[in-house]
Parts: structure tokens; sequence; C-alpha cells
């Protein structure tokens, strides 16, 4: 069975708060492990009005003290924007809180604009071409320290906190290969690279003492209801997030429309289509249909799905639908 996991960027939507969002975050994590789900990362971006999950790992403790026994963890802490010590007493810390729940992802892009970018008081250029070595020393950081060793990381040292690469295109594909940990990719945003950096992954993989084999996971974006109409309703929010994201001119997370036609424009519409082609939206069949196809494209090791839906309700009722899916998946294979 292809375990399934949550990928959640606290959607502030029009007319909601920070907190509701941050408490919503929560219940989606509590219905993902009542569900069964094996993961619920939260992501790092900034400067966005739609978007509460910039203190990253604050909401992945928020988020962790309100469940049990579901993995908690970032998808991802873009490490450019800190220090590898930085982010070693953080997920240490996390990982004293919530022993063997916590994992780290990581990616190299800043998860905002330019400006806020220089804003978080990093090298933006350093930052990307140390990627590499930045991961290494963060995860010497989280292992045992060796004799020699000037700087320590309390907590952190000894923690050992599952480390996955993150990534849109080759880059980390390849440097994930090469450390031999784990993988995920972004194709819930990003479609056209996905199966050549899963290819370039699984080839280049060199076992390591983090993990003996490849283990890539994949991303959709996805809405689940009763019926496909209702479905692909409640998806156009994320719809026009997107094409306000490409208008440079992202805000709260917008309520469904009836048409979006009149929203967007015959280029919008095809940019946004092909960015979401992997996109899972449907009724029950629909999705299982969606997800069978997508997973036997890549077979992947892992899923992972974000469901930003405008209201609670329905979001928590697609979380529901995609367990209900995998369980029908799992009984026909």
């Amino acid at each position: 069975m292809v375990p399934f996991s949550i990928l959640d960027l606290s959607p502030v939507i029009e007319g909601g708060t920070v907190a509701q969002s941050l408490a919503n975050s929560r219940r989606l994590a509590q219905e993902a492990e009542a569900f069964g789900y094996k993961r619920f990362w939260l992501a790092e971006h900034h400067g966005m009005r739609g978007i509460a999950s910039a203190a990253t790992s604050l909401v992945i403790q928020h988020v962790a003290d309100g469940t049990e026994k579901i993995r908690v963890g970032s998808g991802g802490i873009m490490l450019p924007n800190h220090s590898p010590l930085v982010i070693a007493e953080q997920f240490g810390t996390l990982a004293a809180l919530f022993p063997d729940r916590i994992d780290l992802g990581l990616g190299r892009a800043p998860g905002t604009d330019m400006r806020t970018a220089q804003a978080l008081r990093r090298n933006l250029d350093s930052g990307a071409e140390n990627f590499p070595q930045d991961v290494i020393e963060l995860m010497q950081l989280m292992g045992p320290p060796s004799p020699q060793q000037k700087v320590l990381a309390v907590p952190g040292a000894n923690s050992n906190v599952p480390v996955w690469l993150l990534g849109s295109s080759h880059y980390s594909a390849h440097l994930a290969g090469m450390l031999g940990l784990p993988f995920a990719f972004a194709s819930h945003f990003a479609p056209d690279m996905l199966l050549s950096a899963l290819e370039i992954y699984r080839e280049r993989f060199t076992p390591s003492h983090y993990l003996d084999r490849p283990h890539a996971m994949v991303g959709v974006m996805g809405a689940a209801a009763d019926t496909d109409a209702e479905a692909n309703h409640i998806f156009t929010s994320m719809q026009q997030s997107f094409v306000r994201l490409r208008r440079g001119t992202p805000d709260a997370f917008p309520p469904p429309v009836n048409d979006m036609s009149t929203f967007w424009n015959e280029q919008e519409r095809i940019m946004v289509e092909h960015t979401l082609q992997y996109a899972v939206v449907g009724g029950p069949q629909t999705i299982q249909a969606r997800i069978a196809d997508f997973l036997d494209l890549t077979k992947a090791d892992e899923l992972i799905v974000s469901m930003p839906i405008y209201d609670m309700d329905a979001r928590l009722k697609s979380v529901r639908l995609f367990a209900e899916a995998q369980q029908s998946l799992s009984l026909a294979a």
C-alpha cells in the first residue's frame, strides 16, 4: 500500500484570520491522523497574504502538539533562508518534544519574492550555491558529534531527524541520489521534469546509512467531493489563486466561483491547466482512477496531497474521500 500524506500551507481564506488558518491546519492534521495518513507537512512561504505557515517550525510544533501519531514535518524548509545551525536547533528541539515523529524536508528556493528574500538577511546567491554543503553541514549537526567538532547544535546533536530533499527540477534529484536521501518532487505545481527527475534520482542513487534504496514521494493538488461537478467547483479556488500568482497579485485564498471563464483569459487557462495537469479532482470513482494512473506512471513510494479548499468542512471531507480511495486501491492491488 502506497502511503498517503498531506501537504498544507495553512491557507488564509478571504474574510478569515491567521489564527483561524493555524487552527484549521491543526484540525486537518487530526483528521488526517484519524484516517491513517502517514505524514502532515507544512511549507515555508513568506510575504504571501494567503499563506500562514511562514514560521514553519512553530506551526509544526502547533500541529504536532494537537496530534499523537502522525509524522509532522516541513515540505519544506527553504534552507538558503537559514543557517544550518538554526535549523538543527529548531528541529532538534521538535524531535525532543515529539520523538520519532518529525521530518525535515529541505528546499533550495527562497519561497518568496526576491525583495522579501533579501529581507530574510541571507546572501541569496551564496545561499543557493552553498545548498549541498549546507545540507551536509545540517545533517552533521543533527548526527553524533565528533571529538574535533567545534560547533554543537544543542538541541540538535544526535537527534538524527530524517532529512528529505525537495525539488521541482533535476538539481535536487541529482543531490538526493548522491547523498542517499529520500526525494520528494513538487509535481503538484511543477509537472514538466517529474519523470526525468525521478529517473535521475533512481539511476544516481547511492546507498547510505540514511537509506539503502531510492525512496520517492510525488505531490498532487487534490479536491474530492461527492460528485465530479462539486469537486471541480471547489477546485476553482485553487485555479483562481494560481492565476493571481501569475498576475503578480497574490491575495487571500478566494471562495469558489461558478464560471472560471469570467475570471481568466485563454492564455491563463492554458497555463493553469498545464501547471495543474496532475491534479486529482473529482468524485470517489474519478479520484481513485486518477490516483491509480498517477502512481502507475511514477512508480512512487509515497503520495502527498495538497488540498487547498476554501470551506473547512469540504476540506475535511476531501481528506476522508482520499483515504477511502487509498483503501479501495489497496484492496484492488
